[in-house]
């Protein structure tokens, strides 16, 4: 009897231990998210402070729920690849199934927040947060388009942001800064075949970029 109620305690220990190390995680993650999600609303220059409180919540549930989309989708395809060891074929095709499900969740998460932000900000401040988001990516590689080649047209100009733009939505949801930044790569790709179908040698405008840039920072020393 006494066996069974050593057993009985160590299973009992185990899942406090297993529950509490579970929540310290949960809660490390939603500190390193407000403080994230602080320094964004911050840089979308939001000053009022009820406003700011507001917007960082929406922020935050925004990453923890997407944090909790990923993090399941993690959990299924780890239990599928150890059931399946065998069947790398049929293990593909369940996780094929398991992405096309995230893809829909995240795409109702993304119009819920996107929602929530129109309802409390005006179109420039949801600008800069969606910016912050993205580490800034769309601004700066817009700049540095218009700076590589001078004489764009409005035409051309149109077309790099709308596509930079696209990238950005979508890198808003990835999960990583290495598949935010997927995101605009992929994107990116698609604008410079644009331009060299437009006649832009994009190897000598980079290069020719390049020297431009050299010569300012000489100038400036």
């Amino acid at each position: 009897m006494k066996h069974f109620k050593y057993i009985a305690i160590l299973l009992l220990s185990a899942a406090y231990n297993a529950a509490f190390a579970q929540s310290t995680a949960d809660n490390n993650y939603i500190k390193v998210i407000t403080e994230r999600s602080n320094k964004i609303v911050t840089g979308a220059g939001i000053t009022d402070s009820v406003k700011f409180k507001k917007v960082r919540d929406i922020v935050v549930a925004q990453y923890n729920d997407l944090n909790t989309v990923y993090e399941a989708r993690k959990t299924k395809v780890n239990d599928i690849k150890a059931q399946m060891p065998d069947d790398k074929n049929g293990a593909n095709a369940k996780i094929a199934l398991i992405d096309t499900d995230v893809v829909k969740q995240v795409k109702v998460l993304h119009t819920a927040y996107i929602s929530k932000l129109n309802n409390v900000l005006t179109a420039d401040e949801l600008d800069k947060i969606k910016d912050g988001m993205t580490y800034r990516i769309y601004p700066i590689t817009y700049t540095a388009y218009q700076d590589e080649i001078p004489n764009l047209t409005e035409e051309q100009k149109s077309k790099i942001k709308g596509w930079l733009l696209e990238a950005r939505e979508n890198a808003i949801d990835a999960e990583s800064s290495e598949k935010k930044h997927a995101w605009f790569g992929k994107f990116k790709g698609r604008i410079n075949n644009y331009l060299s179908a437009q006649g832009y040698d994009m190897k000598k405008e980079g290069e020719e970029w390049q020297k431009r840039i050299k010569e300012r920072q000489a100038t400036k020393q």
